[in-house]
């Protein structure tokens, strides 16, 4: 197999696990609890994107890296990072720009991996070391935006209803 088959097989696994432990697991019990106290864990996990920065870090990654993927990766990772930790303290008071900036942070944060998963891939990027940071963590992350969208999209529909 190609490296980017090799890859694409690693990376949709992730997803498909990641998938799994979501339906399995973790939907249950979101969906029974509020909209603020839902997305915080979801948040959390988004809040660890401030890991991303290793893509400008040419001392553990090296010089290889394209600019065009890494610099807007790591400043990606970081405002998404920096969206979520805030986004989590207004959820946590109960204040509604929590819910408006949930929205924000999964927007940013998945039009953030939608553009360096397509400039890695179009690149054929060498990762190095951090090779298992989109086959391990970007595919959680992938589905916590999906779940985060499905929770803020049910709560527009209830507040429309209301």
């Amino acid at each position: 197999m190609s490296p980017l088959q090799i890859f694409s097989v690693q990376f949709l696994m992730s997803i498909t696990i990641y998938s799994v432990i979501a339906k399995w697991y973790i939907w249950p019990r979101l969906k029974t609890i509020s909209i603020y106290d839902a997305l915080i864990p979801l948040l959390l996990l988004h809040a660890f994107r401030h890991l991303g920065l290793v893509f400008i870090l040419p001392a553990f990654i090296g010089t290889t890296l394209p600019k065009e993927f890494a610099e807007p990766t790591a400043y990606g990772d970081l405002a998404t990072s920096v969206l979520a930790l805030t986004s989590c303290v207004l959820l946590r008071n109960k204040l509604s720009a929590g819910i408006i900036l949930a929205w924000i942070t999964n927007l940013v944060g998945l039009s953030d991996f939608i553009y360096g998963f397509y400039q890695g891939v179009k690149q054929l990027v060498p990762l190095g070391p951090a090779y298992y940071i989109p086959i391990i963590a970007n595919p959680a992350m992938y589905v916590a935006h999906f779940l985060m969208f499905v929770l803020l999209i049910r709560h527009s529909q209830k507040a429309k209803t209301t």
